[in-house]
């Protein structure tokens, strides 16, 4: 379990981030363009996405864009994995009991 991923994803402007960049890569310009902060600011939680693995970054010309890396999502939906019997278990007993009340 990666300990970067689950900090990077702590921070609500964060997770924002990474919601915009589901729909292509992003400059820190544009990024920025929605917060009220500044661009450095915007590019901290960049290096901290970065570190998680969760945003890639590339140069193109002046600019440096930014993209979403579902690969980086895999510790989470790994440790989220472990939880999984819990939910079978709980939808099997809420099925027993609704067709216990409804034959």
């Amino acid at each position: 379990m990666s300990q970067h991923t689950f900090r990077a994803l702590a921070d609500p402007t964060r997770r924002d981030i990474l919601i915009m960049l589901r729909g292509g890569d992003m400059t820190i310009a544009e990024i920025a363009a929605n917060f009220a902060m500044t661009r450095a600011a915007v590019k901290k939680h960049l290096t901290i996405l970065s570190e998680a693995g969760l945003v890639t970054s590339r140069p193109v010309g002046r600019e440096v864009h930014n993209r979403f890396a579902p690969d980086g999502m895999a510790p989470v939906i790994n440790w989220l994995g472990l939880f999984d019997a819990f939910w079978d278990d709980a939808l099997t007993n809420l099925k027993d009991a609704i067709e216990k009340e409804n034959p």
